[in-house]
């Protein structure tokens, strides 16, 4: 271990940076004596305790290895084999899961293109028709992402809208929160007033692209959506023995309001990346920079001589766009490092 040596830097994903060293020395604090596992351990009541706190007394709180065990097991609690989930086709739990709700959930995913990666009422309402046809999968949950995965953000007001439509053709609103703290960040809001307050039934709050090692909080709102979703946390491979570890990453997240201070940084830094790409000619921004990604139509020939030097993915092959994000720990010196050797291989015409 001692001679590993690591300085790779990059934009591909804020799940390749470190952990936070406040997280980190909570671990190592954590990592006391002995305590019961399971959940039953005072890190683990205290957060759910803050958690009540913060939200509301009614929330049920459970923790989760990660994303896409959250989102599954989520759509699990809530859906019959015979409904399905209506999403944006951008959607982790539509491209980035390895079919892993339709294995385990049994349920039909319908995808719905979208311009800028948020559902709309008027994308939604054209599979109500097929409620009650016999010969249809039955929509039941209308899934979103907050920020979602091409950086956007829903508002407070079209996550109002969302949920009341989805409550009134009973529907249920879920969230996937990998990223709600920089949605948050980017609206200057708290977490309880863009999932709580304005009619979230089923949210998470992503800790692993924010400075956690691990680790996702799955809240239903009340305790008629959440009844047995204990049973399926286990029988679903989400249980952590010594959940105390979990626990304590995510009591130092809102000590002192961590989330908040490590979205920011992620989300500024996006800004100031986006206002240096902006110079260069001939390269477009493929959506708004709303969060703490970047998504940019750059000629191949960049592309590849780009990849030589840095690491990060190319999100449309046809289009030529590629994916930057930033994270809780870049610095502005990664970025003006990038921007350099951008300017060192591109044509001097189009600067």
């Amino acid at each position: 271990m001692k001679n590993i040596k690591n300085d790779f830097r990059s934009f591909a994903s804020d799940n390749n940076s470190g952990i936070d060293p406040q997280v980190l020395k909570a671990i190592i604090d954590a990592n006391e004596n002995h305590c019961i596992g399971y959940g039953d351990d005072p890190y683990t009541k205290k957060l759910i305790t803050l958690l009540k706190e913060r939200f509301n007394d009614s929330i049920v709180p459970f923790l989760t290895f990660n994303g896409t065990g959250a989102n599954t097991l989520a759509l699990k609690q809530v859906l019959k084999p015979y409904q399905s989930v209506i999403c944006a086709e951008t959607a982790h739990i539509n491209v980035d899961e390895t079919s892993a709700p339709e294995n385990i959930v049994g349920c039909k995913i319908l995808p719905v293109k979208t311009k800028d990666g948020k559902l709309t009422i008027n994308d939604i309402k054209p599979f109500l028709s097929v409620k009650n046809d016999i010969h249809h999968s039955q929509p039941k949950v209308v899934a979103i992402s907050n920020s979602t995965e091409v950086g956007t953000v829903y508002n407070k007001k079209e996550l109002k809208n969302l949920a009341d439509f989805c409550h009134e053709n009973d529907l249920i609103l879920y969230c996937d929160g990998a990223r709600i703290a920089n949605a948050a960040v980017s609206l200057n809001s708290d977490l309880k007033e863009i999932t709580l307050d304005v009619g979230l039934d089923i949210w998470t709050i992503g800790g692993t692209k924010n400075g956690l090692m691990c680790g996702e909080i799955l809240i239903f709102a009340n305790e008629n959506i959440a009844e047995g979703f204990q049973f399926l946390q286990k029988t679903g491979l989400q249980l952590a023995s010594k959940m105390r570890y979990l626990s304590a990453q995510f009591l130092e997240y809102f000590e002192d309001n961590l989330w908040e201070k490590n979205a920011k940084n992620a989300n500024k830094m996006a800004q100031i990346f986006a206002k240096k790409l902006n110079k260069f000619k001939n390269i477009k921004f493929a959506y708004p920079v709303e969060a703490n990604g970047i998504f940019i139509k750059i000629d191949r020939k960049y592309i590849e001589k780009l990849l030589e030097k840095y690491f990060f993915y190319i999100w449309d092959e046809q289009e030529n766009i590629i994916r930057l994000m930033t994270s809780f720990d870049t610095k502005e010196s990664d970025i003006d490092s990038f921007i350099d050797y951008l300017s060192k291989i591109y044509d001097e015409k189009n600067i």
